[in-house]
């Protein structure tokens, strides 16, 4: 059995909350390595590390650095599928800002693919949010329509017809973290405290 990869999407600047979000501290842990742990846990290896703004420094997994990171999620995205293993049959996507999505979802994603699926996608309460699941055979499409911030969604707008919804509502929250009203409302649901540094000034909305 072919194993399936986890790709975390881990470049950005987090312009919006002054830091990149990589290397948020949420409950004394980075949000990168919160990514990393919800991927590991949940059944994908190895795990693939997109980064771009800010290098990350974490054991155990494969770092890509995205020079064309500022082009948006895009490029972040053919960057992590350009790096996965030869072996990899599949790959589950996930944000760095999600840190309330649990390692079940993507444990249901990975054995939607081994049930047959060859596009799943974690959806919450019907709606089709993160993360992503994608058999080996997509990528070369994938990453032709991957621009922009756009990421998967313009592949999974266009081919509705591969895409297999997986109901992830009782395993966590797609909620992401774009602002630090939104770090304080995530650090509050998850119990936990959280350090933010300043340097200054559908489908999927991300993956």
């Amino acid at each position: 059995m072919r194993p399936v990869a986890g790709i975390l999407l881990a470049a950005g600047q987090g312009s919006r909350i002054g830091q990149p979000k990589a290397l948020i501290d949420v409950g004394g842990e980075p949000l990168a390595a919160r990514g990393v742990a919800l991927l590991h846990d949940g059944g994908a290896s190895p795990v693939v590390v997109v980064t771009g703004a800010t290098a990350v420094e974490l054991t155990g997994v494969i770092t890509v650095h995205n020079p064309d990171w500022r082009t948006g999620m895009g490029s972040s995205l053919r960057a992590g599928l350009a790096t996965v293993p030869e072996q990899c049959a599949a790959a589950v996507i996930a944000l760095v800002d999600q840190p309330l999505v649990g390692p079940e979802a993507v444990r249901r994603l990975i054995a939607a693919y081994r049930a047959g699926a060859s596009v799943a996608v974690a959806a919450y309460d019907g709606q089709p949010r993160n993360p992503v699941l994608l058999g080996r055979e997509h990528w070369p499409e994938v990453m032709a329509l991957a621009t922009g911030d756009a990421g998967a969604r313009t592949f999974l707008r266009a081919r509705p017809e591969l895409v297999t919804l997986v109901e992830c509502g009782d395993t966590g929250r797609p909620d992401d973290i774009d602002t630090r009203a939104d770090l304080d409302r995530v650090a509050g649901l998850l119990g936990t405290s959280h350090g933010v540094t300043s340097s200054g000034a559908g489908f999927p909305s991300d993956a």
